[in-house]
Formats: C-alpha cells, structure tokens, sequence
C-alpha cells in the first residue's frame, strides 16, 4: 500500500512538472527567430506607421533604444502622445516625435507627407506596420475598402510620396508587414474593391497578398537607386490587430482560450523582430524584394509570385490613390 501510495505521489508531482517543462520549452519555441545583432542608428530617420501599440510600439522601443530619429505616424492622437512619452521616458531618447496619420484617408497621407517634409530633409527607413484585420465591411474617406484601403493603398500612396527622400537618403529601407494569410490571399480584379461581395477573410487576404505583390514590384522599379523594399510575416501576435474577431471579444472564449495564446501567439516584442531584422540588418544591405518570417527568408505564395498580377495592382493602385 505504501509503495502504491508513494507512486500515486510522485506521479502528482512529477506529470505536472513535465507539463510545465513542455509548456515553457512549446511557448519559447512558437516565439520564434531574435534580431539580436547590436547596431547604432544614431543619426537614422525613421517613420513607423502604426505604432502606438502592438509590434509597432516594440519596434519603435528598440530603434529609440539604438538612437534613432523617429516618427510615430498613428490615427489616435492621444494614444500616440502616451505612448510617445513612454517610449522617451524607458528610451531617453528625446527624438521621438508623434505626427498625425489615417491611412484610411488619402489626404492625411498627403497633409502627412507636406509636414514630414518640411521637417526633414532625409528618411532612411520607412516602416509600413499599421494595418487592419478581419473587420466589418466599412470603407474609407474615398470609399476603397478598409482591408485594401488601409493596409495597401493607404501604404502605395506614402511610400510614392517619400521616395524622393529615401532616394536621396540612400542606402535606403522600406519595410512592408505583410502575414502569412497572404497564402490564403488572390486579388480579384473583377471586384477588387468587394462591391459584388464582402468576405472579412478574403478581403484581409487580398490586401495582405497585396503587400507582397508591392514590394516586389517596388524593388524591380528601385533598381539601382539603393533603396531596397522588403515584406515580412510577424508571426502570430497577441495584440490588438484581433479587436474584431467577435469570438476574442467574448469574455467567456476568452477565458478559457487563454491558456492557449500564451501557449501559441508571440508577444508584441518578440512579434517585432522580424521587422526589426528587416530595418537593420547590415547582411540585408542591397538585398531587396524579398519575404522574411523570424528573421529568416521564406518562400511566398504562387500568386505573390505573378509579375503580371503586381504591374497591374501598381497600375490600379496608381489609379486609386492618383498617385504619380
């Protein structure tokens, strides 16, 4: 009996212990790839779109903590300024400026585009991070989708409007977050802006593939100029971006799924390593056109792959956005 005992004993204390030791070594593991590499970007200009919460905040974090110049170009005002001063005071980097940026209007891109100008005279790194998932059908000010509208066009028209400065600023980086939803992306030219239907799904995808499509189509037109573009996966994040998931606004789901995202989604810092790796990296000099997932190359889809698909999402993205 007391053999039996002191078995049933160590097993309670023993299994949950394994489990733990599974659940730790799981969790490290689905964090995924570490820009580690120590860089000095005093003297950098930065814009980071988006960046108030999320990966976005993380990555200003770390580009302040290394001595950049940077921009915070977020729709929140409020938002933006507390987090802002946050980062000046964790960082002790004064230059840390919040400017105003909707994406889902074009005229704040360009109202955004004239102020940043007339502050700067060189930009060496763009950040397109801000993005849109999986939300109701909404349009914006000029009645493009808010997938596409937000997350592509929004993005299209501001890197046109900036690579005067990131050509004169070279060697130049542009950095596209895109997600591996791209692979369940098409874009459909016949209802590109989902008038004839709305999936969420779909829509997040296309503009996702849309990202992709951009940047390399971007790099064959810098050829040359030493301003590389590059598209990236964060990874699975545990941040906002979720907000319109109805089953992640359900106290109850939420609850009890919470085991799981700490198990499964990375957090916001490590979810901005990849970008971060993209920025900086001094072994991605030159190198452009590219998708990244934790800090490493990865293959895209077939459809991210068709030239023909993205020479003609430039040329409706041009239309569009009446960009030049």
């Amino acid at each position: 009996m007391c053999c039996l005992t002191d078995c049933l004993c160590s097993c309670f204390v023993v299994w949950p212990a394994l489990i733990g030791v599974a659940a730790y070594l799981i969790r490290k593991y689905m964090q995924g790839g570490k820009f580690e590499k120590q860089t000095d970007e005093t003297g950098k200009v930065v814009i980071v779109t988006g960046s108030n919460t999320g990966i976005g905040k993380e990555t200003v974090l770390e580009l302040a903590r290394r001595g950049a110049t940077v921009y915070m170009a977020c729709r929140d005002k409020s938002r933006a300024e507390q987090a802002r001063l946050e980062v000046i005071r964790e960082t002790n980097n004064q230059n840390i400026f919040f400017r105003e940026l909707d994406l889902a209007s074009l005229d704040s891109v360009r109202k955004f585009v004239d102020e940043f100008k007339k502050e700067q005279s060189k930009l060496d790194i763009l950040i397109n991070n801000a993005g849109i998932m999986l939300c109701p059908h909404m349009l914006t000010k000029e009645g493009f989708e808010m997938q596409l509208g937000v997350n592509h066009m929004g993005h299209f028209l501001l890197t046109i409007l900036l690579l005067d400065l990131l050509k004169k600023s070279s060697p130049s980086r542009i950095v596209n977050v895109s997600a591996l939803a791209h692979v369940d992306g098409s874009i459909n030219f016949d209802d590109l802006n989902s008038e004839k239907s709305y999936s969420p799904r779909k829509a997040y995808g296309q503009s996702k593939l849309a990202n992709i499509l951009f940047t390399r189509e971007l790099a064959k037109r810098l050829e040359g100029t030493n301003v590389t573009v590059n598209a990236l996966h964060p990874g699975v994040v545990e941040t906002e971006l979720s907000r319109h998931v109805t089953i992640f606004n359900n106290p109850i789901f939420s609850f009890l799924i919470s085991p799981l995202i700490w198990l499964i989604f990375k957090t916001p810092k490590n979810g901005a390593q990849t970008t971060l790796y993209a920025a900086l990296d001094p072994d991605l000099n030159g190198v452009t056109g590219l998708y990244f997932s934790d800090c490493k190359p990865k293959e895209v889809s077939a459809a991210a792959k068709d030239a023909n698909a993205a020479k003609r999402l430039w040329e409706e993205s041009e239309k569009w956005t009446k960009a030049k």
